[in-house]
């Protein structure tokens, strides 16, 4: 477990979570996706449920990795428990519908979800910068990996 992760255990604040969107290229896709499938609130639905409720629910939102990059997150609103049709319990994590667009931040795959420290967590784009066109996803991993955006 990474230091900043263990401070904010400690100190009991704001928790993240980081998840790839699988089937989404950029932000818009999944815009796009939960407002075709969800009637308000949308949620996205996990097998485990998050053993730290209460600091991701204190501020806290998922970060979305799209083609190995965080381009945006949603803020948790809710954890609800929910039943597949096969029977098997779930969590559905429930979401502000207003998707953030954030800086670009290298990512590696991964199976589930990760806890994030809010330090590890990437700027949101400033106002203004958010209607701009998208640079191609490896010139924005390349800008931040030397630090540049």
């Amino acid at each position: 477990m990474d230091a900043a992760v263990v401070a904010t255990y400690l100190c009991g604040m704001t928790l993240h979570l980081v998840k790839l969107c699988v089937g989404a290229e950029k932000p818009e896709d999944l815009i796009l996706r939960q407002q075709t499938y969800w009637n308000g609130a949308p949620r996205h639905i996990t097998r485990m449920w998050p053993k730290r409720e209460a600091e991701l629910l204190d501020g806290g939102s998922i970060y979305w990795i799209f083609k190995g990059l965080v381009l945006a997150r949603q803020r948790l609103i809710g954890l609800e428990e929910t039943t597949g049709d096969d029977g098997i319990r779930r969590c559905a994590l429930v979401l502000d519908p207003a998707v953030v667009q954030t800086e670009a931040q290298p990512r590696r795959a991964f199976q589930g979800w990760r806890y994030l420290a809010p330090a590890d967590a990437p700027a949101d784009v400033p106002a203004g910068r958010d209607h701009e066109e998208p640079l191609p996803a490896d010139l924005a991993r390349a800008l931040s990996e030397m630090g540049l955006r």
